[in-house]
């Protein structure tokens, strides 16, 4: 399978691309910094990855930036930052994606635990991730070719320690379960599914 990891150089992108690598998948790395650059919020950026590239059997995308303030500082700006950078960006990439998918292939969007937990400063995050699960729900079932749509919604991550703080009580998941919630979106039969790890 030909699989494109977008957000391949962070946190959960980097070990979504080596599991499916490890699984016999050729992988295509693609951020900011890598290979295959792209800037998911600039939309043309992401048409010319999408014409560089070509065919693919599933697209995975892992990126997504939100600012975490308290509510009462959070302004019009900061709630459509969380929405540009990490809404809006994945949406941009599954117009782009769905001509060049194969048939029966998968999209698959990255959410978060903040679309289900509360955490303090989280609500712009949590804005943005729910955002996401919502469309995932519609588009799956719209989508043509039999292209399955999935979003993986991890827990904070165990390889980031620098944020346990910021989620208090919450068991930090590992990259193993991590690998193993997007196999499941990839290479699996589900649609229209938000997977919690």
């Amino acid at each position: 399978m030909k699989a494109l990891v977008i957000g391949a150089t962070g946190s959960i992108g980097g070990v979504v691309a080596a599991t499916l690598e490890t699984r016999g998948h050729q992988v295509i790395r693609a951020s900011r910094s890598g290979d295959e650059r792209v800037d998911v919020t600039d939309p043309s950026s992401i048409r010319e990855l999408f014409a560089r590239i070509g065919r693919l059997d599933a697209v995975v995308v892992a990126v997504g930036s939100v600012p975490f303030r308290p509510l009462g500082d959070l302004s019009r700006d900061d709630y459509l930052a969380a929405f540009t950078g990490k809404t809006l960006a994945q949406l941009d990439v599954v117009r782009e994606a769905l001509p060049v998918v194969s048939d029966g292939g998968s999209i698959t969007l990255t959410s978060g635990v903040l679309a289900r937990e509360p955490v303090a400063t989280g609500a712009a995050a949590a804005m943005a991730n729910g955002a996401l699960e919502s469309f995932v729900l519609t588009a799956a079932a719209e989508a043509p070719r039999g292209i399955r749509i999935n979003a993986v919604s991890p827990d904070v991550l165990a390889n980031s320690p620098g944020y346990f703080d910021s989620f208090p009580g919450h068991r930090p998941v590992t990259d193993e379960e991590v690998g193993r919630a997007y196999v499941r979106a990839v290479e699996g039969v589900i649609t229209g599914r938000v997977l919690a790890v």
